[in-house]
């Protein structure tokens, strides 16, 4: 065939599945990766489509044109550099790294530097949707010069999840653009599968109900305002059966939920901006308490396993209404943070367009991103998506079902952070006074740090705050 226009390296399942779905669209490519049978694999499964592979990066280069347009899919971290030392010695001026991993922001920014430095383009690329995403449509997140974007913007659009035929890609940014929104992106999903998850719990624990009945429920959740990816795939794992014991195989899988880092990484960006986002930190905390096993072991021992009542007074249609709410406080939380950095990093991303490529082909795909993407295009300059007039309103009328559900769950001691964290953070921005004026009381008291007042302009230091008289001010 002619030379490919796109290079893909790494041909594990995500790898190999995005280069038949840039394959099946009649985009040459050519594949590369260290595993003879992977290499194998992909020209048999490709066997039709203008596909190839080459033997060593040498070879693999020969048959990309110019300038080349490379993608890695290989694991995040050092294995990225060392896959960017073998080819840069022989690339050419121009040529494009594209780095579709999940790679940390800050690693990206270092690579599109050192890169520039030898006239070599380097973007990070977000992709949501896992295997069936890269091989038949995911939500794309690029980053970078909008010059490289423009360069692979054909391909991208071709191989993107489409939702009401618009592809499920757009430009995200300059720089790290694209993987801080991926990054933001799994931090949400995070906060939205723990809340399904405590959800979960209080149908099965207080209500008693079996994981088939549960499945029921979500099923019809999906009908409603609830309708999402993950709402949809909870509904198809409980009702999954175990083939040795005929039990429902949820039952049987271990309660330790394991992270890849991305939640954790998402926290410690809102930390740097500044930007509150309790439901991901909670969700990211409920893993590691998840985790910690032999701790667990011995508090149950110490506490009780149970403390629960075992009466309920809420109905599930409570249930749904207070998980929508949740949702859409944790929706709010991540992109605010990504309004944040596209202020204070540089990013220029537009919500709207994340809102718009969110919808189709990514794990937090729902109805409720449509939505959002109104919100923000009649308002990019939306300072939190709660006080949008319709989610405002979806908050007035759902939030007493989760102050409901959460005092449910604190009775029937039921853990649910998530949930308290987003009612707390809720409850926290609707609140006419926070008690921070005592918090900065006692840091002038301890630390001479100054507070503002009510009533007057100025900063203020008093320096006895033991006189109860005001004499020491």
């Amino acid at each position: 065939m002619d030379k490919a226009t796109f290079g893909m390296i790494g041909l594990g399942t995500m790898g190999r599945n995005f280069l038949l779905n840039i394959g099946e669209h009649s985009i040459a490519g050519v594949g590369y990766d260290l595993d003879k049978e992977k290499r194998d694999l992909l020209m048999k499964e490709g066997s039709e489509m203008p596909l190839d592979v080459g033997k060593d990066i040498p070879e693999f280069l020969s048959k990309l044109s110019s300038p080349r347009n490379i993608m890695l899919l290989v694991p995040a971290g050092p294995i990225v550099d060392a896959v960017i030392a073998d080819l840069t010695p022989h690339l050419n001026e121009n040529d494009l790294i594209i780095d579709g991993g999940n790679s940390h922001y800050t690693d990206t920014d270092r690579r599109i530097a050192e890169l520039a430095a030898q006239q070599i383009g380097f973007m990070g690329i977000g992709i949501s949707g896992g295997e069936e995403g890269a091989r038949h449509g995911a939500s794309i997140m690029p980053g970078g010069t909008k010059e490289h974007y423009d360069r692979v913007e054909h391909i991208l659009k071709a191989v993107a999840a489409k939702v009401d035929d618009e592809p499920c890609v757009a430009y995200m940014g300059q720089g790290s653009a694209g993987h801080f929104v991926k990054m933001v992106h799994n931090g949400i999903e995070y906060g939205l599968m723990q809340i399904i998850g405590e959800t979960y719990d209080y149908l099965r624990r207080v209500k008693g109900k079996t994981a088939g009945e549960i499945s029921e429920i979500f099923e019809k959740w999906n009908t409603t305002e609830l309708n999402s990816f993950l709402i949809e795939i909870t509904a198809i794992v409980l009702r999954k059966k175990d083939a040795e014991t005929g039990k429902f195989l949820v039952d049987e899988v271990l309660d330790e939920a394991g992270q890849k880092g991305t939640g954790k990484w998402t926290s410690q960006a809102a930390l740097d901006l500044g930007i509150p986002i309790p439901t991901i930190d909670s969700a990211v905390s409920m893993r590691q308490i998840s985790a910690i096993r032999s701790v667990r072991d011995a508090a149950g021992e110490v506490f009780g396993k149970d403390l629960a009542e075992r009466e309920s007074s809420i109905s599930t249609d409570d249930l749904q209404k207070a998980l929508t709410a949740a949702f859409i406080i944790t929706y709010a939380q991540g992109m605010s943070l990504i309004q944040a950095a596209a202020t204070e990093l540089s990013y220029g991303t537009d919500l709207a367009e994340v809102s718009k490529i969110w919808r189709g082909g990514c794990i937090i795909r729902s109805a409720l991103l449509e939505e959002m993407r109104q919100a923000y295009g009649e308002n990019p300059g939306l300072e939190s998506l709660m006080i949008d007039a319709k989610f405002a309103d979806a908050l007035k009328a759902h939030t007493p079902n989760l102050r409901k559900m959460l005092s449910a769950c604190t009775r029937h001691g039921i853990a649910a952070l998530c949930l308290g964290s987003a009612l707390s953070y809720f409850d926290a921005f609707r609140a006419e006074k926070l008690p921070a004026n005592l918090i900065q009381a006692q840091r002038d008291l301890f630390g001479a740090h100054t507070y503002k007042r009510n009533d007057t302009e100025g900063v203020f230091h008093t320096s006895d705050w033991e006189t109860a008289d005001g004499t020491g001010a």
